[in-house]
């Protein structure tokens, strides 16, 4: 079956590209429900309808299919900050990664809280991705918001310390979404209240 693995090849049909949409989909699911080490490969072909021998076809195994995910998000995942402009208007650019995160969380929770899965079982998957790709992204942009704070334009603020603060304070709308729409008020958008938030308190910090 693995010399026929779908994946191995360069050309996939529209079907077995469909089929792998749908095995990733329902994976993604499952993942973000019951983490890695509580996702099996057979809720995974039940979410998706499957056959468990189908979803092999397709992925070696959970872990491949978990890897396939994790592929998939940590590129999108850079793009926000990659997106930061050394040579806009700090507060600004600073405010536009916030809004990018915060979207980011409101339209693919499922992706975060996989993400966050992974991290809480201590990376072993992208540990790599995060010491070289991810870090080596932060290293770039704290560099550029230093420069930012030896000029003036912006407080005194630790870089690496407010990029934290605004992953922890809009992926938090994503990881703990139960959490916060059983607590707001009934018919509470926290998507709207949490960017109007989120400005007044980033450009309060950040003004000089």
């Amino acid at each position: 079956m693995c010399a026929n693995r779908v994946g191995e090849h360069k050309q996939e049909t529209r079907i077995q590209a469909k089929n792998r949409a749908a095995i990733k989909r329902a994976a993604l699911k499952v993942f973000s429900e019951n983490g890695f080490l509580g996702s099996t490969l057979d809720q995974i072909a039940a979410a998706c309808s499957m056959s468990k021998p189908n979803v092999l076809y397709y992925f070696s195994g959970k872990e491949a299919i978990h890897r396939a995910l994790l592929e998939e998000l940590l590129d999108n995942w850079l793009a926000p900050l990659r997106h930061m402009d050394p040579d806009g208007e700090p507060i600004s650019e600073i405010l536009a990664y916030v809004d990018r995160k915060l979207q980011m969380a409101q339209e693919f929770p499922m992706e975060s809280r996989l993400f966050a899965n992974e991290i809480l079982q201590g990376a072993p998957r992208i540990e790599d991705f995060i010491r070289h790709d991810l870090k080596d992204l932060v290293d770039e942009k704290a560099a550029v918001i230093s420069g930012w704070v030896e000029a003036g334009k912006i407080a005194q603020v630790d870089p690496y310390h407010l990029i934290f603060s605004i992953w922890a304070m809009t992926q938090h709308y994503a990881d703990f979404e139960i959490q916060v729409r059983l607590i707001l008020p009934d018919g509470t958008d926290p998507y709207e209240g949490a960017s109007t938030y989120l400005h007044t308190l980033f450009v309060s910090l950040l003004t000089p």
